[in-house]
C-alpha cells in the first residue's frame, strides 16, 4: 500500500525498501562518480554552515530567533543534496539497512562510508578556501567572519563525551530528514520533508560532522588558533556518534521494524 488516508505519500514500510534500494545501489557507485558526488555534498553543507553563520552574525537577533532561523537557513545544504544530488557521509549511515538485508557486503558499506566522508571534507573545505578567497568574511563589518571563528573555536572546545552524544542526536535527525524525504514524490515534498528536523538539530546546536569540515579550515584561514588536534577532537567523536544516530537509531531500529526476514507480515 501507498497511499494513506487519500496521501499519495510513500507508507512507512515502502520506505523502507525504499531505502534499501537507493543504499544498495549508492553502495556499487564507481569509485569517481562517488568522489566528485562527494565533493559535492561537501561544498552544499559548507554553504548551508556559511548561511548559518551569517545569522549568528546579527547581535540583533535573541537567541531562540537567532538559533531557530539559522537552522532554517543552513537546511539549504541537504535541500541541496537532496533535490540537486550528491553523497554525504551522514545521510547515507542509512546504508546500513541494505547492509542488515546483506545485500550490500560490510567492504562495500565501509568504502562508501570513508570515500564520501574524505570526498566530503575535500568539498568543504574547498568552499572555506573559496569563501576566504572571495573575502566574505568582512560581510557584516567583519561579524561573519567573528562568527565563524568563534563558531569553530567552541565546537573544538567541546568534551569528547558532548561531541560524540550531539553528533548522535545530528544525524538522528539528518537519517530522518532524509528517510523523510523518500515518503515524497516532488520537489516541495523533498523540500518540507528536511526543512523541520535540519532546523531543529542546528537549534538545539547538535553537532554535524561535515559541516563542521567548512567550520575548521575556515577558521584555520580566518587566524583561528584552532590546531590539528583540536580538530581531530571534534571530528572523531562526532563522526562516530553521527554513525551511531544515523545507522543504529535510524536504519537498524526501521529495519528490525519493516524488513526483518522472520517478521514481514507485520504492519
Amino acid at each position: 500500500m501507498t497511499e494513506i488516508f487519500g496521501s499519495d505519500a510513500y507508507a512507512p514500510r515502502d520506505i523502507a525498501a525504499r531505502v534499501s534500494d537507493v543504499g544498495a545501489a549508492k553502495a556499487r557507485l564507481p569509485l569517481l562518480t562517488l568522489w566528485l558526488l562527494g565533493m559535492l555534498a561537501g561544498a552544499f553543507i559548507g554553504l548551508g554552515a556559511l548561511m548559518f553563520a551569517l545569522v549568528a552574525s546579527d547581535a540583533s537577533l535573541g537567541f531562540a530567533a537567532q538559533r531557530l532561523l539559522g537552522g532554517l537557513a543552513f537546511s539549504l545544504g541537504l535541500i541541496l543534496v537532496s533535490v540537486a544530488g550528491a553523497e554525504l557521509f551522514t545521510g547515507n549511515n542509512l546504508i546500513a539497512m541494505a547492509w542488515a538485508s546483506r545485500r550490500v557486503s560490510t567492504t562495500e558499506l565501509l568504502r562508501n562510508w570513508a570515500v564520501a566522508c574524505a570526498a566530503n571534507l575535500a568539498g568543504a573545505a574547498g568552499l572555506a578556501g573559496l569563501v576566504w578567497l572571495a573575502g566574505l568574511a568582512a560581510l557584516n563589518h567583519g561579524a561573519l567572519g567573528q562568527a565563524l571563528v568563534q563558531i569553530a573555536t567552541a565546537k573544538a572546545q567541546l568534551p569528547w563525551g558532548e561531541a560524540f552524544f550531539r553528533g548522535v542526536g545530528c544525524n538522528l535527525l539528518v537519517c530522518m530528514a532524509v528517510w523523510m524525504t523518500l515518503a515524497g514524490r516532488s520537489v516541495t515534498d523533498k523540500v518540507l520533508a528536511i526543512v523541520f528536523p535540519i532546523t531543529a538539530f542546528v537549534a538545539a546546536g547538535f553537532e554535524h560532522s561535515i559541516a563542521n569540515m567548512f567550520f575548521f579550515p575556515m577558521a584555520w584561514l580566518l587566524g583561528a588558533p584552532i590546531t590539528l588536534a583540536g580538530m581531530l577532537g571534534n571530528l572523531l567523536p562526532v563522526i562516530a556518534g553521527n554513525i551511531v544516530g544515523g545507522s543504529v537509531l535510524v536504519a537498524a531500529v526501521y529495519w528490525v521494524i519493516y524488513l526483518r526476514p522472520n517478521d514481514r507480515s507485520s504492519s
